[in-house]
């Protein structure tokens, strides 16, 4: 891959701005197309994990139980956000959005290629491989989208919105192939598929880094030799103590002085989440040379952090109880065709792509009475949990032993992508508008730590599929969704204000 900068060719095109991809600059296409391609690998795997890891041996499964496929898929979902905000750092720091975006493919595809092949080793290989490269290449992606335009270039938010649709193309199609594939062929071809997906992103990912400029070619500036250097010590320290503590914990493993279960995993990593959210809120709100208005805006930010975790951890459920129930309980024939489970998961970014434009309107056209960024929250956690209370009585009528309707499903999704777009682009606006400009990029990380938490808290949901009846579970997560989200009612107002004109 060429990292050689090219003359303001992703910029200038003829003495003017660069408007070869419908009005934006060439380069945008190459990152839709990267974007949509990582998109396609990452829903394609997901569409099939937990129903790979819940299938018998003998249908080509790995015969796990529900609640160890749960555990393990709200851990590698976890970590995929987790795993973000070092993908970041070691991007500013070392490497460069460029270079990291194209590493990181580059284990993304080895990690759906280890999936392919059979075998323990190679799936958790595969798990790992994949979080690593993702934590690479998805925040840096945006970044390098951002850096095509200039500061006082207009068209910026208009190219995230055609970026955003590459994110939902690849969303919408990987299920309905790699989830045909991998149901009703063969597991590991699914996953293979997905590897070769990512492997095409990479391709045009090289071939069309010409049109990229300098975007993504360096790590961020430093300001002298001797911060550079030290810079470069902690760096390695780092690196270091990390393969010193992987060694020490392989040795440790394999004498067998130390069991590993998912479930101490997963008690370990939920530890670590507590203790990182309280450090970060805990120097927030109480540490750090903040003015009061600040402070309070990060007590406004700390309530939309638990908000937003608790939405993902419902919306997320995706991939784990509405596949099971897709699965088990739900009659997949429509005129005469039978089709997988899998391909329920391509609903929520076909009605992304349909309603995300009715949404910008709708807000637009609201004007001043457009609703604050707290009550914009409450409904995505109210729509999130009318989605379960529909699937509650779908699960209540399935409880008799037969299998219900497709359309209940459908609604579902349909209400939670509706929630989505309430909270979703939301929640990145308001955390952008209640940073403090010198912790900006860190704030963003706590978004994405938000994410982390829900999506673990939903693995623990999944864990319980069946530890209670489905009705009852989805009943819970509808009821504490609902109640938060009416909670958040009261706060509405208080919370406005904390936020110090920040609506």
């Amino acid at each position: 891959m060429s990292m050689n900068p090219v003359s303001n060719a992703a910029r200038m095109v003829n003495g003017g701005e660069d408007r070869r991809f419908f009005g934006h600059p060439r380069g945008l296409a190459t990152l839709f197309m990267t974007e949509m391609w990582e998109r396609f690998s990452f829903y394609g795997m997901r569409a099939l994990l937990i129903l790979f890891m819940t299938a018998a041996v003998e249908q080509g499964g790995l015969g796990f139980s529900v609640a160890k496929s749960g555990i393990i898929y709200g851990l590698y979902t976890a970590m995929v956000y987790l795993v973000s905000l070092p993908g970041g750092w070691i991007a500013d720091r070392i490497l460069g959005a460029r270079r990291s975006v194209f590493y990181g493919g580059i284990l993304i595809a080895l990690g759906e290629f280890a999936l392919a092949a059979p075998g323990l080793t190679a799936f958790y290989s595969g798990l790992v491989l994949i979080v690593i490269g993702t934590g690479l290449l998805k925040p840096n992606i945006s970044t390098m989208v951002g850096q095509l335009y200039s500061p006082e270039d207009q068209r910026r938010d208009a190219g995230f919105s055609i970026f955003y649709m590459g994110i939902n193309l690849g969303a919408f199609l990987s299920p309905l192939i790699c989830g045909y594939l991998g149901q009703r062929v063969n597991w590991h071809l699914g996953f293979g598929v997905a590897g070769v997906g990512m492997a095409l992103g990479l391709i045009q990912y090289v071939m069309g880094g010409k049109h990229l400029g300098e975007a993504g070619l360096r790590p961020a500036r430093i300001e002298s030799a001797e911060a550079a250097a030290k810079q470069k010590r902690q760096v390695g320290l780092t690196i270091a103590a990390i393969l010193v503590a992987i060694g020490i914990l392989a040795v440790l493993v394999s004498l067998r002085i130390l069991q590993v279960s998912a479930r101490g995993l997963s008690d370990f990593v939920g530890v670590i989440l507590v203790a990182l959210v309280a450090a970060v809120f805990g120097w927030l709100l109480f540490g750090g040379e903040w003015t009061p208005v600040e402070r309070k805006r990060f007590l406004a930010t700390f309530v939309l952090f638990v908000a937003s975790a608790l939405f993902w951890s419902a919306f997320e459920q995706a991939g784990s109880t509405l596949s099971l129930f897709a699965e088990r309980s739900t009659d997949k024939h429509i005129f005469g065709f039978s089709y997988p489970a899998s391909w329920f998961q391509s609903l929520n970014s076909l009605f992304i792509i349909a309603f995300a434009p009715v949404f910008a309107w709708l807000w637009v056209k609201l004007g001043k009475r457009e609703p604050s960024s707290p009550a914009k929250f409450t409904w995505g956690l109210v729509l999130v949990g009318a989605g379960f209370a529909v699937m509650a009585v779908a699960a209540n009528r399935a409880a008799s032993g037969i299998q219900v309707s497709g359309m209940w499903l459908t609604v579902t999704y349909l209400l939670h992508t509706f929630g989505e777009l309430c909270l979703s682009p939301v929640g990145l606006s308001a955390i952008t508008k209640l940073a403090p400009a010198r912790v900006g990029s860190m704030m963003m990380g706590v978004w994405f730590l938000s994410v982390s938490v829900g999506e673990f808290i939903g693995g623990e949901f999944a864990s319980l599929y069946e530890t209670f009846s489905p009705a009852q579970l989805f009943w819970t997560v509808a009821g504490f969704t609902i109640g938060v989200g009416l909670l958040l009612v009261v706060l509405v107002k208080p919370m406005t204000r904390l936020m110090g004109g920040v609506k």
